[in-house]
């Protein structure tokens, strides 16, 4: 079944059912639950708020002490999907990008696969900034997230040199 049968059968419906659809897509879907809060309250702010902390702690977790990037690029694509505003989804990406650097100049190096996704957010923060004409924005912090990696291995900081300079090296 696609989209367009979905709205065929939807289209069937009268407002009441509508609202009970929704309600019990409310009750049972965590991430509905959260679009529809959006929704009806859109508060951008603590939406923001809520979102940074789940990326930290993908880096510090509660409980156990392994790390989760995986989670805190869920915590990224998950507040990109409520169509928030451009300039707090890059905010959102850069804090990632500024908590993996934290977190490896307080225990040392990690491996490679780490700081690849690091260098990614990086880079998909810097091509949205871009995009969205907001480098000027964010520029102490990009910068700064390339200092900070001054002797981490694995060539992580001459690859953030290299992506911060194809956005900032005209400016």
């Amino acid at each position: 079944m696609g989209l367009a049968d979905i709205k065929k059968e939807l289209k069937k419906l009268n407002n009441d059912k509508l609202i009970d659809l929704l309600t019990d897509l409310y009750k049972k879907n965590k991430s509905v639950r959260e679009y529809l809060d959006f929704f009806a309250s859109p508060n951008e702010k603590e939406l923001f708020l809520k979102y940074k902390e789940k990326v930290f702690e993908a880096f510090y977790p509660r409980r156990g002490d392994i790390f989760k990037l995986s989670e805190g690029k869920k915590a990224i694509s998950d507040f990109k999907k409520l169509e928030t505003s451009k300039e707090l989804l890059a905010d959102l990406m850069l804090f990632y990008v500024e908590t993996g650097i934290k977190l490896t100049n307080e225990y040392g190096d990690i491996d490679e696969p780490f700081y690849n996704s690091i260098a990614s957010v990086y880079s998909n923060a810097l091509t949205l900034m871009s995009k969205e004409n907001i480098l000027d924005k964010f520029a102490d912090r990009a910068i700064k997230a390339v200092d900070d990696t001054s002797g981490i291995g694995w060539g992580f900081h001459d690859e953030l040199g290299d992506i911060y300079s194809v956005f900032y090296n005209d400016n």
